[in-house]
């Protein structure tokens, strides 16, 4: 019987961890509005409630990098299985305010946990084997997102209660973090690899991490401007029905998730051009958006946007991930993912307020300015980070390995 090598159980967890995670975020997206109702809160107590996710999720990334990098990537497998329960009682428990801030907290942190410890699963299987794994999981998650969107609607175009697409999540859940805990090693593999200049047992300074996250950070506002005003762009500046507007944020997660499998096929070695092409291509997209007269021209923009943005983030978490040593390769992508997150979380808020000012066209155009920020900065910044890419030494290792 042919079993699979420590690599490929790498890569099969990784690409588990990105669909469960997937799973969860298209169920939570289609659910919102049920979720809404069954609380008996109005758009302003249930924009209140969502910042909630972002409270849980922040700490709980910081802190799961420093648990993985001490008890291994195991832990994978029961954060999965956690994100699955913490939808399923956030779903049961919603009965106002307070019971669905208590309910998204929970959501918050398991989903920051998972966040990391998925990426960080994938860097190791990506510095193991070579291949771009997370520009691939990305693709996973993004094609997870659209089928459980797609699953849930219909559900609940069934009459189904609002809990019942978070049960199945579940138990999809609960049978991926068993495969997950199988195919992960178990605890921290020892000896470390070397770097790429023969040194081991080396931590990576803060700063060149900081300067990746800002990146990440412009990256990840463009996204999910996109994302979150597409429709209200459509519905509002080109008068679309609701059904027809409801086409912009499917067609870009489907957009990210072809792209995202076409960008996997690329050597890593033109990372720096993806960056630059891809932030070229979504101020693009931004500005064709701006000045779309019709809706089909419109979604022309967003799909341009959508490829242009799709492998901004997992590139450079790419590039850290590669060159992290395992002792710190969790630190490292929690640091990352944490910084990248803020403009995650800031983007929508950025559209709102150029709106207010300018109008949605005007916003549109300043989502461009983003994408054309992050293309001028991606090569200087990435150059002054270089010690992201050769680590230095500390003052420990240094002695046992006769570095002066």
């Amino acid at each position: 019987m042919h079993l699979a090598s420590p690599h490929q159980q790498l890569v099969t967890a990784t690409y588990l961890a990105s669909a469960m995670f997937g799973a969860f975020w298209g169920t939570w997206g289609s659910a919102v509005p049920s979720v809404r109702d069954q609380a008996g809160l109005d758009d302003a107590q249930l924009g209140t409630a969502l910042l909630f996710i972002s409270a849980g999720a922040l700490p709980a990334m910081l802190l799961t990098g420093r648990a993985l990098d001490r008890w291994g990537l195991r832990c994978t497998a029961l954060l999965v299985v956690a994100l699955g329960g913490a939808g399923l009682t956030a779903a049961i428990t919603a009965d106002g305010l307070v019971s669905l801030c208590a309910g998204l907290v929970v959501v918050g942190m398991a989903s920051g946990a998972v966040d990391v410890a998925m990426n960080s699963a994938g860097g190791r299987a990506e510095q193991r084997s070579g291949r771009p794994i997370i520009t691939r999981a990305g693709a996973v998650f993004s094609t997870a997102v659209v089928v459980s969107s797609l699953g849930t609607g219909a559900a609940f175009a069934h009459a189904a209660p609002t809990w019942v697409p978070f049960a199945v999540v579940l138990l999809l859940s609960a049978l991926a973090g068993a495969a997950i805990h199988r195919a992960l090693p178990a605890g921290v593999s020892s000896p470390e690899p070397a770097t790429p200049s023969g040194q081991s047992g080396i931590r990576m300074p803060l700063w060149p991490l900081l300067l990746v996250g800002a990146l990440g950070a412009l990256a990840f506002a463009s996204e999910n401007a996109h994302q979150s005003w597409g429709a209200v762009f459509l519905q509002d500046v080109l008068a679309a029905g609701p059904g027809l507007s409801a086409i912009a944020p499917a067609a870009f997660a489907a957009v990210v998730a072809i792209t995202r499998v076409a960008a996997s096929t690329l050597n890593p070695a033109h990372a720096r051009k993806v960056l630059v092409l891809g932030s070229v291509a979504a101020a693009a997209g931004a500005t064709i958006l701006a000045r779309a007269p019709s809706v089909p021209v419109a979604l022309t923009g967003l799909v341009l946007a959508a490829a242009g943005t799709a492998a901004l983030f997992p590139t450079l978490l790419s590039i850290v991930s590669r060159n992290a040593v395992e002792s710190s390769r969790g630190r490292a992508t929690s640091i990352v993912t944490v910084v990248s997150y803020l403009g995650f979380l800031l983007g929508p808020v950025y559209v709102g307020l150029w709106a207010s000012a300018t109008g949605l066209r005007g916003a549109m155009i300043a989502v461009a300015v983003l994408g054309l920020t992050l293309a001028a900065l991606a090569l200087p910044l990435l150059t002054l980070s270089r010690y992201a890419v050769t680590p230095r030494p500390t003052a420990h290792h240094a002695e046992t390995a006769g570095i002066p």
